[in-house]
């Protein structure tokens, strides 16, 4: 079977609108969270991202955005967005996102898979070196674990007790492409798919990935889309620039 893994859309509509154009075919789609915050979009990307799929696990940025958590963790750009999304939420939109589920969570009851927003062992935690991915892969949730949190599409695998780092090699940040990445099976993963919203590698693209249970294959995408429009939108909602500013950045 065919998964869409998608994470960290924060309210950018062009991004998942251009992201949507460019998915492939597949059986059902995993959102890792962090659907809110930052963008100028909260609503709308809420809509689209329940029309894709029904299998989702919350972010930090929805918990805080729907009241969940306090800011208190929060830098003060991101607090003052995440106010704002909450005032401009719709009542049912708000109700959902309090109920989305914690991580990690298993999709597919059968299969040694898992679906988190940050690391397995907490939620929120950031796993962004070999050394934070050690502890979540020597004790996995599953074989494969999906996440998100960094912004940093690649990830991370231990094979007969050593780590390593997924690393990956875009050529041009200014077409749609993809790379593909073969799973061995006696390895156990941390797999990243990268932000669709706001990517914070160096490459304003938007990504994503597809994960091909059958042949153990994960195909890692980016997407350029209609940056200046995001831009347009935040500035004119009144959020801080430096949210619209990064998005060129890719940081």
């Amino acid at each position: 079977m065919r998964f869409l893994v998608i994470s960290d859309i924060h309210a950018n509509l062009q991004a998942l609108t251009a992201c949507m154009e460019a998915f492939p075919d597949r059986d059902a789609t995993w959102n890792l969270g962090d659907l809110v915050g930052y963008g100028a979009a909260p609503n709308e990307v809420i809509a689209r991202s329940r029309q894709l799929g029904t299998v989702f696990v919350r972010g930090n940025h929805d918990k805080a955005c729907s009241g969940l958590t306090d800011l208190d963790g929060f830098n003060p750009i991101a607090a003052l967005a995440a106010l704002w999304t909450q005032k401009n939420l719709t009542a049912d939109n708000l109700e959902w996102l309090k109920v989305l589920p914690q991580g990690p969570i298993r999709p597919l009851p059968k299969a040694n898979v898992a679906c988190v927003h940050g690391s397995p062992m907490d939620e929120d935690e950031y796993v962004i070196s070999v050394h934070d991915a050690e502890e979540p892969l020597m004790h996995p949730a599953a074989g494969r674990t999906f996440f998100g949190h960094t912004h940093l599409q690649g990830g991370f695998f231990a094979k007969n007790g050593r780590m390593h780092g997924i690393r990956l090699a875009f050529a041009d940040v200014k077409l749609p492409q993809k790379i593909e990445f073969q799973l061995e099976r006696d390895a156990t993963y941390l797999i990243n798919p990268g932000s669709i919203g706001q990517p914070r590698d160096g490459d304003p693209r938007a990504g994503f990935l597809l994960y091909d249970s059958d042949a153990n294959l994960v195909t890692f995408y980016r997407v350029p889309y209609d940056i200046a429009g995001a831009q347009q939108e935040i500035r004119q909602a009144g959020l801080p620039s430096r949210l619209a500013d990064r998005l060129a950045e890719g940081r």
